[in-house]
């Protein structure tokens, strides 16, 4: 606690790392294993994620949800804002549970196209309708039938 103190003081920006620290998004947690520890970090969904443990590619196995993860003693979150390429555009908040750091594929917009041929449909009626009535979105399962009774 005290060279975590002492640090935060000596840097220009002393009480935003205060908030930062003791703020409700912040706390240690010690858990018994390195799944529980992804589990943890998982639900949280990290902006930055440093890892320093024995072996950071055992625990990088079991992380799903991190802007961006950053292995071992010499692989500091500086080095990937500024130098390694990671990114520094990540998401904060938690959004990293479903969302990634920007990147070119920001940019894409990949089209869904669903191709069925009337056998296909037939086979899969019963389960669109089935569906759709538990949805209480019956049109749906109507609009299926409706195709194959023509």
């Amino acid at each position: 606690d005290a060279e975590v103190e002492a640090l935060a003081a000596s840097t220009g920006h002393a009480a935003r790392v205060g908030q930062a620290l003791t703020g409700p998004q912040s706390a240690i947690l010690v858990v018994d294993d390195l799944a529980t520890a992804a589990r943890y970090s998982d639900a949280y969904g990290p902006e930055h994620l440093s890892v320093q443990t024995a072996d950071p590619d055992a625990l990088l196995a079991h992380l799903q949800s991190a802007g961006a993860i950053f292995l071992g003693p010499h692989s500091p979150v500086s080095l990937g804002d500024y130098l390694a390429g990671s990114n520094h555009v990540l998401p904060t908040g938690g959004q990293a549970r479903f969302g990634s750091g920007l990147g070119a594929y920001t940019f894409l917009r990949p089209q869904q196209v669903v191709r069925y041929d009337a056998d296909a449909l037939r086979e899969a009626e019963p389960m669109i309708v089935a569906l759709s009535r538990a949805e209480d979105l019956p049109a749906h399962g109507d609009a299926v039938t409706a195709r194959l009774t023509r």
